[in-house]
């Protein structure tokens, strides 16, 4: 009896175990089937979808399904962000005020010969999600050497002064433009997007404040005439105006010497019309008028005879009547 009990105990234990195996392999199967059967992709990224090892879609934003245990994978890839390299020196991850030099990275030789150390900071972004994860093993590296070569050659054919001082934005534009043309014949899904030179200084810190003085003093210039033009941009109204009414005064007596002229000529053309009536007397009494301008002190009377009478007429009754005619 005791026998029989143990033999229906086992085979209820093998039972039961056998059971619950078989609910661990479908909870593990519905598990894996679930996780594996869909992916979440945000607005930043895109998702490249793999079907047996061979990319056959990309995915935007949002949730989607795709055939679970492997068949199909999906590759997420940021691609709306900038990602950045920086060459000469590397931040720290936890404090992004302190900074490591990569002297390999940064030292190198100007056009004129001189040794200048200068950090870059280059953005770029994923511009094709599908050539970035299979066109290249390591495009990140790709591009860090394609960036360090197109910097190297600018800076080698440039003056020191340039690359400390003056031509920072010139050159940044021209590295720039030509790793962006350089990539293009990589063809690894990566664009740049911005340039920016860090920091330029000289290896020896005596010559380094040289050089510091050198573009203090660039900017007091700089700052200098931006003050010039300023004034310059403030008097050159003012110089306006000032000609302007200079002008108009000018056009004002124009037009009054005109008028005058014009007086004079109907003037000289009235006494011209009298002299044409009566020459002898005309000029007989312009003769008068000049000796009255001439001798304005002096009473002069004219002899007027009448019928053999003598008679004297006081010249300055004679004018005030023929200015009263004149009016």
């Amino acid at each position: 009896m005791k026998k029989a009990e143990f033999f229906d105990k086992t085979k209820f234990s093998a039972g039961k175990l056998k059971g619950i195996i078989i609910a661990a392999v479908i909870i593990i199967f519905a598990v894996v089937l679930i996780s594996t059967s869909y992916y979440t992709v945000d607005d930043k990224q895109q998702a490249v979808i793999t079907t047996f090892g061979k990319v056959s879609s990309v995915a935007d934003a949002g949730m989607h399904f795709k055939i679970p245990f492997g068949v199909q994978k999906a590759h997420i890839v940021d691609v709306n962000i900038s990602r950045k390299l920086e060459i000469g020196y590397r931040s720290d991850s936890t404090d992004a005020t302190v900074f490591e030099t990569v002297e390999k990275e940064s030292k190198m030789i100007t056009g004129d010969m001189n040794i200048v150390n200068v950090d870059f900071f280059v953005e770029y972004k994923v511009s094709d999600p599908v050539k970035f994860l299979f066109n290249s093993k390591d495009p990140e590296m790709i591009l860090r050497n394609l960036v360090q070569s197109q910097i190297r050659n600018v800076i080698g054919s440039a003056k020191a002064d340039d690359v400390l001082t003056s031509s920072k934005a010139t050159l940044q534009q021209e590295i720039k433009s030509l790793t962006i043309a350089e990539l293009e014949g990589y063809d690894i899904g990566l664009i740049v997007t911005d340039v920016r030179i860090q920091d330029a200084e000289l290896p020896t810190d005596a010559v380094n404040e040289a050089y510091k003085e050198v573009v203090n003093a660039y900017q007091g210039m700089e700052a200098e005439i931006n003050l010039a033009e300023a004034y310059k941009n403030s008097e050159i109204p003012k110089m306006e105006a000032e000609v302007d009414k200079i002008l108009k005064e000018a056009e004002v007596k124009k037009q009054e010497r005109i008028n005058e002229a014009n007086m004079k000529v109907a003037m000289f053309g009235a006494m011209y019309e009298q002299y044409a009536l009566s020459p002898e007397a005309t000029v007989t009494r312009m003769y008068y008028e000049a000796l009255s301008k001439i001798l304005p002190d002096v009473k002069l009377y004219i002899d007027a005879g009448e019928g053999g009478t003598q008679k004297l007429l006081p010249l300055e009754s004679f004018m005030v009547n023929n200015a009263k005619e004149a009016e």
